[in-house]
């Protein structure tokens, strides 16, 4: 998390500021990203466990695909009140309460049997878990200045990628070692190993977390005031806004926009990518998790790199067109190489590198339009308008697939949608947008 700045306030030696940032990241981010690595897992394990679900209760695609966005509709129902309320609370106690509602709610799915069921608590899973990721988001803008936000932000979303690194081989070993264990299947024992664990995070969430610079009793005066007078510094003319005058801020809409579109993207990896090695290979449960993990490793090493680089630039919008169109490029190479593993995996890899990596580089975004409760509220409503591109995506494959019995059409769609963010992000952006964060 060290990094070379230069330091904007007055007498302020650059090593405090670095070694103040290192110190904060220290001690707040590797929980917040094994939480988050867990909350991923259990956005996509759904994925993990599609053939054995499909195979032992009858799902058609189109059933799984509603499943699968239903998790999605109750979490953009309640994203923004959820947020909103993490504002008045404080961000400890809501992220606890989060942690252990969707823990609880993942582990029920051992008892689903019917396709209503199914939708119902996938439903209920995602109504529990709104509010985590932007509130996540929202609480690293209070404790890291802007020019350090790509590296932290990366590091962040690396915690997805790693969901999919262990958790795809891990998820295959579940399915295959412990299906029919205690008389339960391998699916069911994939939600509990996704659901319990994060009982025992939100507590670790609610005695670790401090809510404010000012309530950390590990930083000294000094460091408070140093980390403090340089986020107001770089959130200087921006502005506190309330979420309806955060709406009307320029860009705020086209950013949103954009979410959707990467969105679209990020869930025709996460919820079709196993299906397609599965489709390319006939490969067993454990070998599909081992080979899903390779778009993620390739995201986790782009993240951090894309971070850095960022970072040194402070120009952002350039950095999440080009990952935009590395993704599309690999989703129409995925479409014409479907049969092909080896092609395929290659085209996956670069889907990962771009789409993954795109993630962390676009939130670094909102935090240049909005502060305070116009932050907590637009950042959730763009989280939430974003997501709609996990009920279109998952659904709409499906339903290309049913209907041609190859993704191939909807992977060329979803490539088209990439380079459609990306020309926003290059020829659409406000001068706010543009804003070098190197410069402020």
């Amino acid at each position: 998390m060290s990094a070379v700045t230069t330091s904007p306030l007055t007498g302020v030696a650059e090593v405090t500021e670095s070694s103040v940032v290192r110190k904060a990241a220290w001690r707040l981010m590797p929980l917040i990203m094994i939480c988050y690595m867990f909350a991923f897992f259990d956005r996509i394990n759904i994925s993990f466990a599609k053939f054995q679900l499909q195979s032992d209760l009858g799902f058609s695609n189109v059933a799984y695909g509603l499943g699968a966005s239903m998790f999605v509709i109750g979490y953009v129902i309640f994203e923004v009140p959820s947020n909103l309320f993490l504002y008045k609370v404080g961000a400890r106690r809501w992220i606890a309460r989060i942690m252990i509602s969707w823990g609880i709610a993942t582990a029920l799915m051992v008892f689903i049997a019917t396709e209503w069921q199914f939708y119902a608590l996938r439903f209920v899973i995602g109504a529990m878990e709104a509010g985590f990721a932007p509130g996540i988001l929202y609480y690293l803008t209070l404790w890291f200045p802007a020019s350090f936000r790509g590296r932290v932000t990366s590091f962040l979303f690396v915690a997805s990628a790693f969901s999919g690194i262990f958790g795809a081989p891990v998820a295959g070993l579940i399915l295959g070692g412990l299906n029919g264990t205690a008389g339960l299947a391998g699916w069911q024992w994939l939600f509990l190993a996704g659901g319990l664990p994060c009982l025992v995070l939100g507590v670790l969430v609610f005695l670790r977390l401090d809510d404010r610079i000012e309530d950390a009793n590990w930083l000294t005066a000094e460091e408070k005031g140093v980390l403090s007078s340089t986020i107001a510094h770089h959130n200087r003319g921006i502005g506190d806004h309330s979420l309806w005058g955060a709406i009307r801020q320029p860009g705020f809409l086209l950013i949103a926009l954009v979410y959707f579109l990467l969105q679209v993207g990020s869930y025709g990896l996460n919820f079709w990518g196993p299906d397609l090695i599965k489709t390319a290979t006939g490969g067993t449960a454990a070998s599909v998790g081992f080979l899903t993990a390779v778009p993620y490793i390739c995201g986790a090493i782009s993240m951090v790199v894309i971070g850095r680089l960022s970072d040194a630039s402070g120009d952002r919008p350039k950095f999440v067109a080009g990952l935009a169109v590395a993704a599309a490029i690999g989703f129409f190479a995925a479409g014409l190489f479907d049969k092909q593993i080896v092609p395929l995996m290659i085209a996956l890899a670069l889907v990962g590198s771009g789409i993954v990596a795109s993630i962390p580089t676009f939130w670094t975004l909102p935090a240049k339009l909005v502060t305070g409760v116009g932050a907590a509220g637009g950042i959730a409503l763009i989280n939430t308008l974003g997501q709609f591109g996990g009920i279109v995506s998952p659904v709409a494959v499906g339903w290309v697939k049913d209907l041609t019995g190859s993704t191939t059409p909807a992977l060329y769609g979803i490539g088209t949608l990439c380079l459609v963010a990306a020309a926003l992000l290059l020829f659409a952006p406000p001068a706010s947008l543009r804003r070098n964060d190197r410069g402020v």
